[in-house]
């Protein structure tokens, strides 16, 4: 697979992100994306963080994505809205990712693949499997029977599907990861643990991206669900019947335990654990390496262990590292 590379005037990049070009000529070629210290005449960067002004400033870049008001002298800048989102997109028109020329691979004759949709040899796709519009299915990808994917997924090398998952348009999901695969269900009978059957599915929304080595269980009888736009990052695990609001992040190493429901913008960050059957309210924040084991109310911000208000967990480790020094002064009476 091999990368096409483009480019397009200052005046293009104006018109796509709605800016306004100052200091630059219209017809200047922007053929590239760098940082501002590697940036050089057909070279687009971005200033989001006025700290930095003092390189964008030195900067030998053709073209400069600023804010309204930052001042950059006679720098070639473009005025926008939100820098580092017109970056992005810049990304995406000046390095695209060429479509890769596959050939197809083990499809059931019973699935369906949209127009525009390639399989890539060493993937299979199972009975009555239905993918939409333009999805790549990279070399080892595996999706099983009765799954419905949406226009424009693409599953990257060793993400596997089990059976009914459901995808809607745009997913993304990185490789080894594992969307379906049975929830953590035993009982105790007679002496040994008795498999409880898992067989719900997962459901996950539209612009959702999932990162490596994530693992993702079905429900035991209904849907585990990943709302609308949620990312997650590498390593991840979501138990079974999960429920998953819109816009979530989801950091690496989080693990989320069964039946518990995320409200709409709630953000976990790195090595947090959630206990199951509770609650997190919309646009909370829970802090790295912590853990929340009761339900939290609409936009909590809690750190610690167990995981309590971040204000009250500062001051208990404000006066955690006050004792040493209070208890030589007692020992000195």
């Amino acid at each position: 697979m091999t990368r096409t590379l483009m480019t397009l005037t200052a005046q293009d990049l104006a018109e796509r992100l709605g800016g306004v070009l100052e200091h630059c000529p219209p017809e200047r070629p922007i053929s590239e994306v760098k940082p501002l210290e590697e940036a050089g005449a057909g070279s687009v960067s971005f200033l989001a963080n006025p700290k930095y002004a003092a390189k964008a400033k030195e900067s030998l870049a053709g073209l400069i994505l600023v804010e309204a008001t930052v001042d950059l002298g006679d720098r070639p800048v473009l005025r926008v809205k939100h820098p580092y989102w017109a970056f992005a997109q810049a990304i995406g028109w000046l390095h695209p990712e060429s479509r890769p020329d596959w050939s197809d691979a083990s499809v059931h004759p019973t699935a369906v693949i949209g127009a525009g949709s390639r399989v890539a040899p060493g993937a299979t796709v199972g009975a009555r499997t239905v993918l939409g519009k333009d999805c790549l299915l990279h070399p080892g990808v595996h999706v099983g029977e009765d799954c419905v994917l949406g226009d424009g997924c693409e599953l990257f090398s060793g993400a596997v599907l089990y059976r009914r998952t459901r995808l809607g348009n745009r997913v993304a999901i990185h490789a080894n990861s594992v969307v379906g695969s049975d929830g953590y269900g035993y009982v105790l009978v007679e002496g040994r643990h008795a498999k409880i059957p898992q067989v719900g599915w997962v459901e996950v929304g539209d612009d959702v991206e999932i990162g490596a080595c994530v693992c993702i269980d079905r429900g035991v009888l209904g849907p585990t669900r990943i709302g609308p736009g949620t990312k997650i990052d590498n390593q991840v695990q979501v138990a079974h019947n999960v429920q998953v609001g819109n816009h979530c992040l989801l950091i690496s190493q989080t693990g989320i335990s069964g039946s518990t429901k995320l409200g709409d913008y709630v953000t976990l960050a790195g090595k947090v654990g959630v206990v199951g059957h509770i609650e997190i309210g919309s646009r909370s924040v829970v802090g790295g390496n912590s853990v929340v084991a009761k339900s939290l109310p609409e936009g909590s911000f809690v750190t610690g262990f167990p995981a309590r208000p971040h204000r009250e967990w500062a001051e208990a480790q404000a006066a955690l590292n006050r004792l040493p020094r209070l208890l030589r002064q007692l020992r000195k009476g």
